[in-house]
């Protein structure tokens, strides 16, 4: 295409966030460059949300069979043959999604020009690709995150693995040092562990710090059944190569100790992609966290560009990405308009047991001064969790003590990100734990258990029958 054509809207970055915001302002009417800068279709398809579960999925297997002697008088079994081949399975999803859901779908929108290359700003605000200026009126930046490491000397001496590599490894590793216990070390460090190999978890301040206490303390015993190792409370040394392995030497409990392994995985967090973008010539400003500054509307601090996705540091879900590019790109259109809304934002964390969660954590309610009241039952209150003679997790829901109005709900189960969406709508319809826990439920389900956390507030439901409330 000839860069002399004028667009409506510029969108930088062809992932989840860019694809949303072009299709987006497409359909308003503007016409569209988008530029993509490496492999079309960002972070979720093709490194993140789809490899990493394809293959948390394949060694879910692996465990169903291993803890199917739960029921009397059934005994299964399963074995990695082919570490290979699973990984490629996983791959040619990942490339059938990014052709259906990317790259095939440009030729359906005429108003969109896609330009390959790497974006930047001039201090006058202008874009340009590879050295040709893009002119539009409006630019959406939806550049995307990738794996930050962290500060420990030695690390850029060492191969350490990514959530990247990590999905790419065809070989399974001896043993595996996942530093790091967010979400995707978790994800990640369970997946390998159930395929076979030695896993330790080593953080600061424990597994899922930032979850309900409760929850980050009940997934760490599951993981410890599995044989994954978990070191807390360190300050990390140094690392380096020696005679074949990888060595974290840290302080723990006052002592240096030293943890050698095969492999390592880096799952400190992501670090936004801005720095080709030359950003503080254009006065773009920088957020506390490392990404784009955004207002609610989505604007940066550059009149007529705006921001949105991973890129800005704040809620990196594939999902709320794809929702703020739709707020951004109409905004463009409408005179900045719309505004973000994450209050009802509903996020898992594809662990077994899953965890689901929605609105405030009791800590984030006690910080906001509400006179916070808890419910908290473990699934073996649960029915459904019985039957299924897997009785691992909790429910708990935290709710105004005054209002008795329901701020947040937070669920670890098997099947915890099926039932998570009915407390999204819970809580944005500003319902009281009293109307939650009067609702028709069905019977047998887990998501039932969200009626009960909601009884327990004032009930007693070991004193229930079945359904009777």
């Amino acid at each position: 295409m000839s860069t002399n054509q004028k667009f409506d809207v510029a969108v930088i970055g062809a992932g989840s966030a860019g694809f949303s915001a072009a299709i987006t302002a497409a359909d308003e009417g503007a016409t569209v460059a988008l530029i993509g800068y490496g492999t079309i279709g960002g972070t979720c398809v093709n490194v993140g949300c789809v490899p990493s579960k394809a293959l948390i999925r394949a060694a879910e297997t692996l465990h169903i069979a291993k803890a199917a002697d739960r029921f009397d008088g059934i005994e299964a079994s399963a074995k990695v043959t082919d570490w290979q081949a699973a990984v490629q399975q996983k791959q040619e999803l990942v490339d059938d999604l990014r052709k259906a859901k990317y790259s095939d779908l440009l030729p359906a929108y005429d108003s969109v020009s896609y330009i390959e290359g790497e974006a930047a700003f001039f201090e006058d605000g202008k874009l340009s690709v590879g050295g040709d200026i893009i002119d539009a009126n409006k630019v959406i930046i939806a550049t995307g995150t990738r794996p930050a490491l962290p500060s420990i000397e030695g690390i850029e001496s060492i191969p350490y693995l990514t959530s990247t590599t990590a999905l790419e490894l065809e070989t399974l590793p001896e043993s595996l040092l996942v530093i790091g216990a967010g979400y995707i070390g978790a994800e990640i460090a369970q997946m390998f562990a159930r395929a076979g190999v030695k896993v330790t978890i080593i953080s600061r301040r424990g597994l899922l710090p930032e979850a309900e206490p409760e929850i980050g303390k009940a997934l760490t015993e599951y993981f410890e059944n599995e044989g994954i190792t978990l070191i807390s409370g360190i300050s990390y040394d140094r690392i380096e190569e020696r005679s074949g392995s990888v060595v974290l030497t840290v302080q723990h409990d006052g002592k240096p100790r030293e943890i050698s392994t095969e492999k390592v995985l880096i799952a400190t967090g992501r670090a936004p992609n801005i720095e080709s973008l030359n950003l503080g010539a254009a006065g773009i400003d920088i957020n506390p966290l490392g990404g784009v500054k955004i207002d609610e509307r989505m604007r940066t601090t550059r009149e007529n560009v705006y921001a949105a996705g991973d890129v800005t540091g704040h809620d990196q879900f594939v999902y709320m990405a794809a929702y703020g590019a739709k707020i951004a790109a109409k905004n463009t259109m409408y005179s900045s308009s719309l505004s973000y809304d994450n209050s009802a934002m509903p996020a898992v964390v594809f662990t077994d047991p899953q965890i689901a969660s929605v609105g405030l954590t009791e800590a984030q309610a006690k910080q906001q001064g509400v006179d916070v009241r808890t419910s908290v039952i473990t699934l073996d209150n649960v029915p459904r969790a019985l039957a299924a003679r897997d009785t691992r997790g909790l429910i708990k829901l935290v709710a105004d003590g005054e209002t008795k109005r329901l701020l947040g709900a937070h669920i670890l189960a098997p099947e915890g990100s099926d039932s998570i969406q009915t407390a999204v709508f819970a809580i944005k319809a500003g319902m009281t734990y009293e109307e939650l826990g009067s609702m028709i439920f069905p019977y047998l389900t887990t998501v039932e258990g969200l009626k009960l956390a909601a009884q327990t507030f004032d009930l007693d439901i070991k004193k229930l029958s079945c359904c009777a409330g």
